[in-house]
């Protein structure tokens, strides 16, 4: 069976927010805008996922928020999921997760961090390209379950930077 994979990174998050802790900082303005672009440009090419997996990061979780409600009613149907070994996870922790995704899902949404997403890139799809703030890549594979596509050769069919989106 056919696999998209959206390995996303939070969108940019406030430095300067006052928030308490790492886990608590909110997203940016530039952000928030960012993940509305990505949304609507994964609208754009057909990449709207069935399910969406979360680290439970406030930026990452809020990048999610932002990104549904720019896709209104196309949001309903995705499943949003917590996943907590996705603070600070890496493609261990998306390989953890994967043994509970539903086989008969096709494109999943992991919402993560660097360096980990950064690194699961390199390894899945090989290359060295840069996932900074903000940026989906999206990937094409394989396998009868998510466990067997997370263990094949990946595609990377595009790789979405929120500056080089038009204006939503």
């Amino acid at each position: 069976m056919q696999r998209r994979l959206i390995l996303m990174r939070h969108a940019k998050s406030s430095w300067d927010s006052g928030a308490d802790s790492d886990h608590d900082r909110p997203l940016a303005k530039r952000g928030k805008r960012d993940a509305a672009r990505v949304a609507a440009e994964l609208e754009r090419l057909g990449w709207l996922p069935e399910i969406t997996y979360t680290s439970p990061a406030q930026r990452a979780r809020q990048t999610w928020k932002r990104m549904a409600k720019a896709l209104g009613d196309e949001a309903t149907a995705i499943s949003v999921l917590p996943v907590d070994d996705f603070y600070m996870g890496d493609l261990d922790a998306i390989h953890g997760a994967a043994a509970r995704w539903p086989p008969e899902i096709g494109t999943v949404l992991v919402l993560g961090h660097n360096p980990g997403w950064e690194e699961a890139l390199h390894v899945l799809a090989g290359g060295d390209e840069a996932l900074t703030t903000g940026n989906a890549a999206l990937l094409v594979g394989g396998g009868a379950t998510w466990v067997d596509a997370l263990e094949a050769n990946w595609r990377l069919t595009a790789l979405l930077r929120p500056r080089e989106l038009g204006d939503d």
